[in-house]
């Protein structure tokens, strides 16, 4: 005890030590000067740096809704001009029908698929490039090979890229069934997935049956085109020498599943009707879809072939075939069916690449573009820095008109005007961050590709009453001799505790509570009324954080 008495003794001697060599320092701290000389710091830099550099993104954003206005009223100047004045494809270009043989017994038997094709009827190629499609892989080879052409005038190739045995059987297994009934179609793999879709591209080209091709028609596996898609666009290729792709439009399945099928339905209308439309019809540059299209192959090589350098390779492809002088037509009267995805996880990885790859593109090819001559936070920064005033038809009339142009794609959904808005602001978000980690080639997921997930009739349709999938066929011959109809393809599935920031989308959530929060400063002390626009952007911001978009897997039900 009197040792420990002796250590506190010990330590108030130190104290009152330290205390005294402080009391004789001849400088004194004021700590409230030091408060008043950092707020003064402070305003001089909110007066001198930021509110200056924040006036330049207003401007710049001002600038860029403005161009954007011009383009939208252009390009709807241009459609209304060609539905009023008929200038469809077929009056631009030349476009006859494919005749078959001179031989009446030729002729018929060019009429479809069943039998031996004209020699006027040219060498195609159907691409159909899958990744682990198993709830649609079915729908889009079977369109392929129900496709009008003479059946030894078309080759259906199937590149499987998918990495689970059960489906990579069930697929090939569908390829051997089509081949039973007489149709040309080739399944093949490839041992790694280099370059993905790109890469699997690239691999298709390479087999010696493909030397006596001259177009290629793409398919993802969730599209189905029409039995006459080729007897409708080989026609632009045969008498066009010039041009190098036939873009069809998009017709969406699904559209009518939930709210985030009709917001997509709404925003790739628009692109199909009106942005493909009117870039085809001034002969000017717009991009390939990656599918629903034909391709010259001539072109296809002039350009370089595929490469897997951005995880756009269709818009990568599209833009040196352009600056190699081709060019491109799109036919708005040819719709191939396909899928939206309906859950918002798949949404967003699709977004992503759609955003982040056109970024890193450009950074890469940006010197070839020069060389060949080829050419949602407004309210709050109002809350925030009242010093900045931005003028009202900045902010109401220049979008409103945007925003109603934009809806003229899809006038059935237009009463969904307003929430398609709010959640374009939230998806605005995600889109930045994907162009800006493209474009600065950052961030760990600029090569990253998902495949968009496909759910095909899974919603409509019990996993187990799939009985065509639940076990194995023996129509066709097949290596193996010895088929147990009762062996399942599918193994059960192990469902696994989600995490939290896997189940929920904390930059969407941080997002709405700061916009929220913007919204409360307005009422308390601002009081400039834009508090009913940023309380309805951040409740769209929490909803979509949360959860409540798209529809949920049946497997994660």
């Amino acid at each position: 005890m009197d040792a420990a008495m002796a250590t506190t003794s010990g330590v108030g001697i130190v104290g009152e030590e330290a205390a005294r060599l402080w009391a004789e320092l001849p400088v004194r701290v004021d700590w409230a000067a030091v408060v008043a000389q950092c707020e003064a710091v402070a305003a001089h830099a909110r007066r001198f740096v930021l509110v200056p550099a924040v006036k330049l993104l207003v401007f710049l954003s001002l600038a860029m809704t403005v161009m954007i206005l011009v383009e939208k009223l252009f390009v709807c100047a241009v459609c209304l001009a060609v539905k009023a004045f008929r200038l469809k494809p077929e009056r631009r270009y030349r476009w006859e029908p494919i005749a078959a043989s001179s031989s009446s017994e030729d002729e018929e038997a060019g009429n479809g698929n069943g039998g031996g094709g004209g020699a006027a009827h040219p060498m195609v190629l159907v691409q159909i490039p899958m990744y682990n499609e198993r709830e649609v892989y079915k729908l889009s080879i079977g369109a392929a090979c129900a496709l009008e052409w003479p059946s030894d005038r078309f080759v259906v190739q199937v590149l499987d890229d998918s990495t689970d045995p059960v489906v990579k059987d069930l697929v090939e297994m569908e390829c051997q069934r089509w081949k039973s009934k007489g149709l040309n179609i080739k399944y093949e793999v490839r041992g790694n997935r280099k370059g993905y879709k790109a890469g699997a591209l690239k691999e298709g080209l390479k087999h010696d049956y493909v030397k006596d091709c001259e177009y290629i028609a793409m398919f993802d596996a969730d599209f189905q085109p029409d039995s006459d898609f080729l007897l409708r666009t080989i026609p632009f290729l045969v008498h066009n020498p010039e041009i190098a792709l036939v873009q069809t439009r998009w017709k969406f399945v699904n559209a009518d599943e939930c709210l985030l099928t009709r917001f997509q339905e709404m925003s790739l209308d628009y692109h199909f009707k009106f942005e493909q439309e009117a870039g085809s019809s001034v002969y000017s540059f717009f991009g390939f879809n990656g599918t629903a299209g034909v391709w010259r192959i001539a072109a296809i090589d002039d350009a370089g072939g595929w490469k897997d350098r951005t995880t756009v390779e269709d818009m990568d492809l599209a833009v040196r075939a352009t600056l190699q002088g081709w060019k491109f037509v799109y036919i708005g009267d040819i719709k191939v069916r396909s899928e939206l995805p309906s859950t918002f996880k798949a949404y967003r990885f699709q977004q992503h690449r759609w955003s982040c790859g056109p970024a890193n593109l450009f950074k890469k090819m940006m010197v070839e573009i020069l060389e060949s001559k080829c050419h949602f936070g407004t309210n709050s920064t109002f809350v925030l820095f009242p010093e900045i005033q931005i003028p009202l038809w900045g902010v109401v009339y220049v979008p409103t008109v945007i925003t109603l142009l934009k809806a003229l794609g899809t006038p059935s959904s237009f009463h969904l005007v307003i929430l398609w808005v709010l959640f374009e602001n939230v998806m605005s978000l995600h889109r930045i961050k994907a162009a800006v980690s493209g474009l600065l080639d950052a961030g760990g997921r600029v090569n990253e590709w998902v495949v968009t997930e496909k759910l095909g009739d899974a919603n409509k349709t019990k996993p187990s009453t799939n009985g065509s999938d639940a076990v194995k066929v023996i129509d066709i011959k097949l290596p193996e001799p010895d088929v147990k109809l009762t062996e399942p393809l599918v193994p059960k599935l192990v469902k696994r505790r989600t995490r939290f920031w896997e189940r929920y989308h904390c930059s969407e959530l941080f997002v709405g509570t700061c916009i929220i929060l913007c919204g409360c400063y307005d009422v308390l002390y601002a009081k400039k009324g834009y508090y009913i626009y940023l309380f309805l952007q951040g409740i769209a911001f929490i909803v979509v954080g949360f959860g409540y978009v798209g529809t949920i897997p049946p497997s994660t039900q």
